[in-house]
């Protein structure tokens, strides 16, 4: 056990157990396993960032394995890539604001709407019964689009108020 800041002692067992468990929620959820025991790990480093062998070590896993991570991780915004001065290695870290940056990327929801949209004009308007089980989900999606947003903008505010992310 290692001592950290108020929050008391920093149980490294429990931290391991942790990133396994975020790790297989995610991945019930359709998250890769791996990227999420990479993320589960960065999110609990107390270091500005982790290079690939440290990410490793801490998993147990090959530098192949973190790699592959890594990358899925960085491609869809969970996880920024950044050079090590003086080295030929990088780190990678847990961006502050990620969950808010990663669940507004790309509207989602108004994709969704917009496809079932072409849905409901393929079978001829929302006046049959699939036209109007399609025109439901659409109007659905877009209420959670909206919501969402909404959402997005009173958490935004209470960062603000909550201040830096130490």
């Amino acid at each position: 056990m290692t001592t950290t800041g108020a929050g008391g002692a920093r149980d490294e067992k429990a931290v391991r157990r942790f990133v396994e468990r975020f790790a297989m929620t995610f991945n019930d959820l359709g998250f890769p396993r791996m990227p999420a025991r990479v993320l589960g790990t960065l999110m609990v480093a107390d270091e500005p960032g982790l290079t690939a062998g440290e990410i490793g070590e801490r998993l147990g896993v090959s530098a192949a394995a973190v790699s592959g991570a890594v990358r899925y991780l960085t491609q869809i915004g969970l996880v920024i890539r950044e050079p090590v001065p003086g080295s030929r290695r990088d780190i990678y870290r847990f961006p502050d604001g990620t969950w808010y940056t990663a669940s507004i990327q790309g509207r989602p929801y108004q994709k969704v709407a917009d496809i079932v949209r072409e849905g409901v004009r393929a079978v001829g308007g929302d006046a049959s019964p699939s036209g109007g089980r399609l025109a439901d989900a659409r109007d659905f999606f877009l209420f959670i689009q909206d919501e969402m947003d909404a959402l997005l903008d009173r958490w935004e505010e209470v960062r603000e108020r909550k201040g830096p992310v130490p």
